[in-house]
């Protein structure tokens, strides 16, 4: 086992000093390059309206101008910009731990937390489903929550092959 020097056994990671700051002093980076489509962007919506703000936004204090910009976090932080119902929940207060980096650390630091994330698997995704509609839960509800389309939850319960993902469901021929 690696023994830890005075430096590491002090660091403490910022994650255990959030802050709650108005959301009129965030800013954005100007070097972010990911982007989210509409649907997530909704369900993004929907997840911070449903579960509030689980993770905070990743800045970088600019103090000359008593402003935080954005490492990560920023769809998070435009969903507090654009959606009333949350900006009014949370008092515009966006949650934000604060990073100290010059510009390449922190660029690389978006870019990190960006390819982090990852993407969905869709084998994992279709058993997820196929668990959501065994245990009764709607098309409907599943779109809503999960923040899939029709075409997109068909696609995923036919990847499974379960005759029961489709039980209860009318099927019509189309006209030839």
């Amino acid at each position: 086992m690696r023994k830890m020097d005075n430096s590491e056994s002090r660091y403490k990671s910022p994650v255990y000093k959030v802050m709650a700051i108005p959301v009129d002093k965030v800013v954005a980076n100007a070097y972010n390059p990911n982007v989210v489509a509409p649907p997530e962007m909704k369900l993004l919506e929907i997840s911070i309206w449903e579960d509030g703000y689980t993770m905070p936004c990743v800045c970088y204090y600019i103090k000359d101008k008593d402003l935080y910009e954005l490492v990560d976090g920023y769809h998070r932080y435009m969903v507090m910009k654009t959606s009333r119902r949350i900006y009014e929940r949370e008092h515009g207060l966006l949650p934000v731990v604060v990073i100290e980096k010059d510009l390449s650390n922190r660029m690389a630091s978006t870019i990190r937390h960006n390819r982090a994330r990852g993407t969905h698997n869709v084998e994992l995704m279709s058993e997820i489903v196929s668990e959501l509609t065994q245990a009764g839960m709607s098309d409907r509800w599943i779109e809503r929550n999960i923040g899939m389309d029709k075409d997109e939850l068909l696609r995923l319960k036919q990847i499974t092959g379960l005759a029961e993902l489709f039980a209860n469901k009318d099927f019509s021929l189309a006209d030839e």
